[in-house]
């Protein structure tokens, strides 16, 4: 059976905020008998040998994932904090443990920091109940490294990936209007304390050199194996997925 659930969030850049009047996202917490949705970009995808190709989600269709997206997300390739070559297929785990994958906007995005230090804090928590938690973000492994080292936040949790690869596979949102302009991105607003502390040591110089790289929004997803049971696209920038939520749904997953 599907769970769904309705959230309020979603923010604009940390620029350019508007209170919204009824901002809402979606997440979806799907048992293992239920198939997995996989947003379905307007645009037409390719799958090769190796690499998918799909062009950038722009739209905001509902969710339709198949059940095939653990292994379709596992051909993709992404690198290490410390710069080494991955596949998606190395991070979730073969012995269908839990995996959290927390895709961040991008390594110079204020409101990921404060994603980040939240998930920082959380990972103890995550581990003892034996899930892995993973961050991705959108840049270079060097600009990963400057996060990785200021908040400061686990190296080897801590992913890159330049060419958005990951996002586009899984059709997370990308554009003007999500990054500033989304009502959803208000909420951010009620986390003020909570982003300064998360920025005690930010720098701008996180940020992508690639500037359409800080158009990228983020998401929260749940694999058992490579199997898909919980799925978030964050509706605009800062609108995160609650950690509390996200360990509700790994600790009720039956035991294989």
């Amino acid at each position: 059976m599907a769970l769904i659930s309705t959230q309020t969030l979603t923010l604009k850049s940390p620029l350019t905020l508007s209170l919204p009047s009824h901002p809402s996202s979606q997440c979806f917490s799907l048992s293992p008998s239920t198939p997995h949705p996989l947003h379905t970009p307007k645009s037409t995808a390719r799958f090769s040998a190796r690499r998918l190709v799909v062009s950038r989600a722009t739209t905001s269709s509902a969710f339709d994932f198949s059940p095939s997206i653990g292994e379709v997300l596992g051909e993709v390739g992404i690198f290490t904090a410390a710069g080494d070559p991955v596949r998606f297929n190395d991070l979730l785990d073969q012995n269908e443990g839990i995996v959290v994958v927390a895709l961040l906007r991008h390594f110079g995005c204020v409101c990921c920091w404060e994603l980040a230090s939240a998930l920082k804090e959380s990972k103890a928590r995550f581990d003892s109940a034996g899930v892995k938690l993973i961050a991705v973000g959108v840049g270079t492994p060097d600009k990963a490294r400057i996060l990785a080292e200021r908040l400061p936040f686990p190296m080897d949790s801590l992913y890159a990936d330049p060419d958005r690869k990951a996002y586009d596979v899984l059709g997370l949102y990308f554009g003007l209007g999500r990054t500033f302009f989304n009502p959803a991105s208000a909420k951010v607003f009620s986390r003020i304390e909570v982003l300064q502390k998360a920025l005690k040591n930010y720098t701008i110089k996180a940020t992508p050199d690639d500037i359409n790289s800080v158009l990228q929004q983020g998401g929260m997803f749940v694999f058992k194996g490579k199997q898909l049971l919980y799925a978030r696209k964050d509706e605009g920038t800062g609108d995160h997925a609650p950690l509390d939520d996200i360990f509700d749904v790994c600790c009720k997953v039956p035991v294989s």
